[in-house]
């Protein structure tokens, strides 16, 4: 029985990148494809906001001499290449999906519109959301809070390659403390950096719980879907 009968599940573009420089590792998009088919041929209605950065960052292109506002477009388009990478290789092994842009670029994919996602989802397909918000300024982060909150999801799953919050980096400390639970307000004063500010607080004010967890462990989303603790939750 699922704990969740929907979830927005937020995936890096780095993360697609596995151990390469850049672009997409076959081993690891199949790896993320299977798991999410899993959940959803078990009921629960998945949509996913992928990110870009395996092929190009914004604010890297800022810091190359690119204007801000061109390198964040450069930016969405990433997204939607990754977004085409993940319907493919959906449609590959049989499950339906759906890819969704923030900016019109029929017939690649549907403009975005929420009762068009709605319907996608109950009927079970798998939605992909690509372009961000459509906007300059706004992190992929900032789009996963909205399309959340837009699609009435139960959760936000931030999936990571760490198995949650901590207390401080711990790639870089060993003494850092994961936390099983955590409140938002509890999570600004510490200042931890689990979404951009912008993100963080769409999801506090509209009461859209957050769980950050370990992607790249096999198994931890059909865990966490089924009602395991896994990762940490953010809770109001």
């Amino acid at each position: 029985m699922a704990a969740y009968k929907r979830v927005l599940l937020k995936l890096s573009g780095e993360a697609l990148m596995a151990d390469r420089s850049h672009g997409i590792d076959p081993e690891r998009l199949n790896d993320y494809i299977d798991e999410i088919i899993e959940v959803s041929q078990k009921g629960t209605q998945v949509g996913i906001v992928i990110g870009g950065g395996n092929i190009f960052r914004g604010m890297s292109g800022v810091d190359a001499g690119f204007d801000r506002v061109k390198g964040d477009y450069m930016g969405m388009l990433a997204t939607v290449i990754n977004g085409l990478a993940l319907q493919s290789a959906f449609v590959s092994k049989g499950a339906q999906a759906r890819l969704f842009t923030a900016i019109r670029m029929e017939p690649v994919a549907e403009f975005y519109y929420k009762p068009s996602v709605i319907q996608a989802l109950e009927n079970n397909e798998i939605v992909i959301f690509s372009g961000g918000t459509g906007n300059p300024y706004f992190t992929t982060d900032t789009a996963s809070s909205l399309r959340a909150i837009e699609m009435e999801a139960d959760v936000m799953l931030k999936g990571t390659r760490v198995d949650g919050v901590y207390t401080a980096d711990p790639e870089k400390d060993p003494e850092a403390r994961k936390y099983e639970e955590i409140t938002f307000t509890e999570a600004l004063k510490k200042e931890l950096r689990i979404l951009d500010l912008t993100a963080f607080t769409m999801c506090k004010e509209n009461e859209m719980p957050i769980i950050v967890f370990d992607m790249n462990q096999k198994g931890n989303l059909k865990r966490l879907i089924s009602g395991e603790k896994v990762g940490t939750l953010v809770k109001i």
